[in-house]
This record gives C-alpha cells, sequence and structure tokens, in this order.
C-alpha cells in the first residue's frame, strides 16, 4: 500500500497529523509534511505504507478535509478518497 500527499491542497486542519504519525506539522509553512517520502512531482509526496500502519494511514486520508491525501494499494488501484 502507498500513499500519496498533495502538499499544495493541504490546508493545514492536521486531522492527518492526529491520525497518522507519519504526518507531522510544519508551522512555519501552515501544511502537514509526510515524513520518509519522497517528492515525485512538484508537491507531491510517496511512500509506502506499513503493514501496521495501515489503517492509520487510511484513517488519515479520511480526515482530510480537502482531500490531499491518497491511498492507493499494492496493485495501484486507488482506494480512498
Amino acid at each position: 500500500m502507498k500513499v500519496e500527499f498533495d502538499e499544495d491542497t493541504c490546508i493545514g486542519m492536521f486531522q492527518c497529523v492526529a491520525e497518522w504519525d507519519a504526518f507531522k506539522k510544519d508551522k512555519s509553512a501552515g501544511k502537514a509534511i509526510l515524513e520518509d517520502s519522497d517528492e515525485v512531482e512538484d508537491e507531491i509526496f510517496v511512500r509506502e505504507v506499513p503493514d501496521d500502519a495501515e489503517l492509520d494511514a487510511k484513517f488519515a486520508a479520511r480526515s482530510c478535509p480537502v482531500d490531499a491525501i491518497t491511498i492507493y494499494d499494492d496493485d495501484g488501484e486507488q482506494l480512498i478518497p
């Protein structure tokens, strides 16, 4: 499972931070950041989701009010949103 985070879309509500510890607050930018991720496009960050964090990652994606977080299964199919 992979998570994709669109930092440009993020509005800094930080619900994702409360749901999964891979997200941290960047108060200077007013946005969340996805730790241990790779920037694959301008302000689009991707990382693998550990097996033991899949539920947390899904909750983080569902809690985002602007759908800045997308979850993909191992086959590349979009699961959330």
